[in-house]
């Protein structure tokens, strides 16, 4: 056994915590199609099409730190594979928000988790005026690239250039600033169109509304809105994602209460006035898609698990019941007033884990099972079959089986038999969100690739990590030169 192996083992739960946080940095820099070149593997020829990611870029201004990394303004990277030949690409969304603290180097608006204006409460007392920093996630609808944040709307890009055309309405669907869910899912199975782009907003208050919309994504008709409703329920609802299947869209409102008090008073961030309600039940929301069997028909509200969910793996409709798997943890995590994201104690922090809720629609009901105990986060399944029975998902996990912790690995589990593959970045890489690209005209459901950007705490630095999804085998890394802090989400668009 060499010494790095007996290393590994002796340290097999621990990592470095510089290593980690050293990705949280600003982005220094803007690239323009500027090659890549392969520094471990082979080149992959059959892989044609972009990736996209989305995440926070500025994290400071004038040496004051953002209170949590999702207060960061959005920047937008772009690989495209063409003929073996990867090029990166990658541009700030130029919001409002951005322009302006841009020119006054400084903070100037409030974050929803937690960032304060300078000056202290005075300075930040009543002051509700937020910033659309679209950062959450970047999706391809008709001829325009969508840069999400889920409070306000999208911001529209060039898919070339990445440049910023300016906050949209999606040609009027949309009031100005109106909720656009950062969570659209892609429905490749519908019956309406060969491809559909659903999507939702919500206004919350005492009594919460959620707006369902889907859009035609293919032929000439791409971009143009063609299903809609609108559904009104009692409660605040905090609704960050949600999943479909042929005839539903699903939304877990989960137990929590929101006081605003803090927010404007000017000490919290309007998310750290949320807080998980023991005492209430938290519910499912099936609400029946306009493309769907069940069109016109009314919501179905069905008591749901304890717990709470950030994200959704996927969904698919038998006999009489909606299979969801979702990621569950015991509480709300969030960091406090008084906490530095970049030095938190993760074992303080509830960890998610993979559960399947079974909801049954003829008896109003539900029951959930866990799948994997194992720390993780950004699941994903083929996207051939969102909304389908699927045998396979891929997801970020932590290196070490129990308890919370960085995320470090990424692991494939069989559905049908809990069969576990792994492939690891530890001990000084850490991974995100897995994009599970289909190999081109293969009908197997697991054949094809998954695509991490990874930071490498040894170096400092990113890389774009490629592997087969079938056997979990590292096929090729590529050393990108530039430096992309631990983002959120992303997409594929073939070519």
């Amino acid at each position: 056994m060499t010494s790095l192996q007996e290393n590994k083992i002796k340290n097999q739960n621990s990592f470095n915590q510089e290593d980690w946080s050293s990705a949280y940095q600003n982005v220094e820099k803007e690239l323009v199609n500027e090659e890549l070149k392969i520094t471990s593997g082979k080149v992959i020829k059959n892989l044609n099409g972009t990736l996209l990611r989305n995440g926070p870029g500025i994290l400071k201004r004038d040496k004051q730190w953002v209170h949590h990394p999702f207060d960061g303004d959005g920047m937008v990277t772009a690989i495209n594979f063409k003929e073996g030949i990867a090029k990166i690409t990658n541009k700030f969304v130029r919001t409002k928000g951005y322009l302006e603290e841009e020119k006054q180097n400084k903070f100037i608006y409030r974050g929803v988790f937690g960032t304060q204006k300078r000056g202290g409460l005075l300075n930040n007392f009543l002051d509700l005026k937020f910033k659309n920093i679209a950062n959450t996630h970047i999706v391809k609808l008709g001829d325009q690239l969508l840069a999400l944040w889920e409070a306000a709307g999208p911001h529209a890009l060039d898919p070339k250039s990445l440049e910023t055309i300016g906050l949209s309405t999606l040609n009027g669907v949309l009031k100005e600033n109106e909720a656009f869910s950062a969570h659209p899912k892609l429905d490749l199975n519908s019956q309406a169109s060969s491809e559909l782009l659903v999507t939702f907003g919500v206004q919350t208050g005492p009594k919460s509304t959620i707006r369902l919309m889907e859009f035609s994504n293919s032929g000439s008709n791409s971009g143009e809105l063609l299903f809609d409703r609108k559904d009104s329920f009692d409660g605040f609802s905090f609704l960050h994602d949600f999943a479909i299947t042929s005839n539903w869209a699903i939304f877990l409102q989960n137990a929590i209460d929101f006081n605003p008090i803090p927010f404007l008073m000017g000490k919290k961030g309007a998310a750290q006035c949320l807080k998980s309600n023991p005492n209430k039940t938290a519910k499912f929301i099936l609400i029946p898609r306009e493309s769907g069997l069940f069109k016109g028909q009314s919501p179905l509200i069905i008591d749901a698990p304890k717990g709470f969910v950030f994200h959704h793996v996927n969904a698919y409709e038998k006999d009489d019941n909606i299979i969801l798997d979702s990621i569950f943890y015991d509480d709300f995590p969030s960091v406090g007033p008084d906490e530095n994201f970049r030095k938190i104690d993760f074992e303080n922090y509830p960890d998610g884990k993979l559960k399947r809720s079974i909801i049954n629609i003829k008896e109003r009901s539900s029951h959930i099972t866990t799948i994997s105990s194992q720390c993780c986060e950004f699941a994903t399944v083929n996207p051939k079959l969102i909304g389908l029975e699927a045998t396979f998902t891929w997801m970020a996990s932590t290196e070490q089986k129990s308890g919370n912790g960085p995320l470090q690995a990424i692991k494939k589990i069989n559905l049908n038999t809990n069969e576990e593959y792994y492939w690891s970045a530890f001990p000084r890489g850490f991974v995100s969100e897995p994009i599970m690209v289909p190999k081109e005209n293969s009908s197997i459901e697991d054949e094809g690739f998954l695509l991490i950007i990874v930071w490498n705490g040894k170096r400092r630095g990113s890389d774009l990590v490629i592997l087969d999804s079938k056997d979990m085998k590292e096929l090729a890394v590529y050393e990108l030169p530039l430096n992309i802090p631990h983002g959120l989400h992303g997409s594929w668009i073939r070519d």
